[in-house]
């Protein structure tokens, strides 16, 4: 038995599918993430998880429990299950201690180490007005987590955040699922949010489920321009490059168009094995540098730690795993 399993859900918004037919199943502990562009649907399809919103058609089980339709009940939501909107409103000109305390459902023990993992214990005091907007985050967060969720529901929580407050709910997260043993459903536009922490990631496009795999396969094997892009910067190579490339590497020929992210090529001085080009700009960013190279038939964009200067001759290679065709 599955602890999520969303089956074939239906939506339509102003005659047009929100969500279409969109089916999957999530473990208990499994940390699941949905990614796709503004309007693909990620959104609705965690309100219809949270039993905020009424699908025109499938069904929601939790932990083997058909959820009811929203709008069969008083007050919309399913029982086990929180979702952490965009918004977080938090009631005003109240102070955090008894926002807190009135949705408080656990004993004080376990109720201090929720208010440690969220980083909160020291804004006991003060009133929801004086927070700062990662700070109201949290209080959210931890509001919610108050009601003991099996299941929660992260809605872009990263969204508006500093760099600072954003590392501190990415590690707040992580201690929700490791230390309270509540299961995750997370959303972000950033790749950096997801790849590093979802063992598995649905992608979206126009309502549609078009991708599921982990991480690795996602980023590596998109099954679509789209997908890709999603994940970070690539190459879509066609023509002679691809002719070229599919040489080199060794692999069948295919008639398709190359995919390959920018850190898969190898840079080497001219000479070695690979095509040889002429590094026609080099954009510097700490850790790595991304280096156009200019080819018969053709440039690319790639990230290398050596050093390398304009004008330089050089050889590229890219290997037989890291090239897809789309």
């Amino acid at each position: 038995m599955s602890f999520l399993e969303v089956s074939g859900i239906s939506l339509q918004e102003r005659g047009n599918f929100a969500l279409q037919d969109v089916s999957f199943r999530q473990q208990q502990f499994q940390k699941l993430a949905i990614a796709g562009e503004t309007g693909a649907g990620k959104s609705t399809l965690l309100q219809v998880v949270a039993g905020l919103v009424r699908p025109d058609a499938g069904q929601v089980f939790f932990e083997g429990e058909l959820m009811k339709d929203p709008a069969e009940k008083l007050i919309p939501g399913n029982p086990g299950i929180a979702y952490l909107s965009q918004q977080y409103e938090l009631p005003k000109f109240l102070r955090v201690e008894q926002v807190l305390r009135y949705a408080n459902k656990q004993s004080q023990q376990d109720a201090d180490m929720l208010f440690e993992v969220c980083r909160i214990s020291h804004l006991a005091q003060r009133q929801t007005n004086q927070l700062s907007g990662g700070e109201r985050q949290r209080i959210a967060l931890a509001r919610l987590l108050l009601g003991s969720p099996k299941l929660l529901l992260l809605d872009e929580p990263f969204s508006n955040l500093d760099i600072a407050h954003k590392n501190i709910l990415k590690t707040i997260i992580q201690e929700v699922g490791e230390r309270l043993g509540i299961t995750c459903i997370l959303i972000s536009h950033d790749p950096h949010d997801t790849l590093s922490w979802a063992d598995e990631i649905l992608v979206m496009q126009r309502g549609h489920v078009i991708q599921r795999g982990t991480p690795l396969q996602i980023y590596q094997q998109p099954v679509s321009e789209y997908a890709a892009a999603l994940f970070g910067d690539y190459n879509l190579l066609d023509g002679p490059l691809v002719a070229a490339f599919t040489k080199q590497a060794g692999v069948r020929k295919q008639n398709k168009k190359m995919l390959v992210r920018p850190e898969s090529f190898t840079l080497a001085p001219a000479g070695g094995t690979g095509l040889a080009g002429t590094v026609s700009k080099v954009r510097f960013f700490g850790s790595y540098s991304e280096v156009e190279v200019a080819l018969r038939g053709g440039s690319i964009r790639l990230k290398t730690t050596a050093t390398v200067q304009p004008q330089a001759t050089v050889t590229v290679a890219v290997a037989p795993e890291s090239i897809w065709y789309v």
